[in-house]
């Protein structure tokens, strides 16, 4: 039975490429693809290349880090095919993308917005470099009612769900949101990782620590991020062998 893997990197922008390699090694087929170019906005979910590893492999699992991990829940609730999903530091609900006082929907599926959760644009800090998880917890405050419309509905995807989360996140609660998430599913298959002193970034063995993306607090420390990727390691390989 072989297994493809789509691997979807955050926020940075950056594909993992680092990743992709060492789950190569372990045998699997991976396919990590540069998701966006400058704006998390109106992305169609079929635009990711589901089809491609299909016809190559009996089982699909989605992995994906962040904003990755937002892609990889909805695509396991929106495509049968997918088996499994890893979700590094997930979020609970589709988030906006905002620009100049804009926001807009994330992702589309056949055509339509999927509905959102807006950001506060009146929040502030002043933490440099800054830690973006209060945002985050205020604009679920104010925006009660669109973050309900715009909950992940993780209770339908039947297939396993692996979540590894920092307790230390400061880009945003994935802690929080994992709960959520496991919360609503309910006896399917889902398994929690957690570690108190991690942040957003887990690093898994054999794997440098990620450097790109926006400059921000992102919690943990090294040593944190990679007791967080070894104790995740043998889920991760347990989903990935199915």
């Amino acid at each position: 039975m072989s297994t493809g893997v789509l691997l979807l990197h955050g926020s940075s922008g950056t594909p993992d490429v680092e990743r992709a390699g060492i789950l190569e090694a372990e045998g699997y087929d991976v396919l990590a693809p540069q998701w966006f170019d400058g704006r998390i906005s109106e992305i169609p979910l079929e635009s990711f290349p589901l089809d491609e590893l299909a016809a190559r492999n009996d089982r699909l699992v989605v992995m994906g880090t962040s904003r990755g991990a937002e892609a990889a829940l909805l695509l396991g609730t929106l495509d049968d095919r997918v088996d499994a999903v890893i979700a590094l530091a997930p979020a609970a609900h589709a988030w906006a993308w905002a620009e100049d006082g804009v926001q807009t929907s994330p992702w589309t599926w056949q055509g339509e917005p999927l509905p959102f959760v807006p950001l506060d644009l009146d929040w502030t800090t002043d933490v440099v470099p800054p830690a973006f998880v209060g945002w985050y917890r205020q604009s679920l405050r104010r925006y009660a009612d669109e973050a309900e419309a715009a909950r992940i509905p993780a209770e339908r995807f039947k297939g396993e769900l692996l979540m590894v989360v920092g307790g230390d996140d400061q880009v945003w609660p994935s802690v929080e949101f994992a709960e959520r998430i496991a919360l609503s599913r309910k006896g399917l298959p889902t398994r929690t990782v957690p570690a108190a002193r991690a942040g957003h970034r887990v690093i898994f063995p054999g794997e440098a620590p990620k450097t790109g993306g926006q400059r921000m607090a992102r919690g943990g420390t090294e040593a944190a991020d990679r007791e967080l990727g070894a104790l995740a390691w043998a889920d991760l390989r347990r989903v990935l062998t199915g």
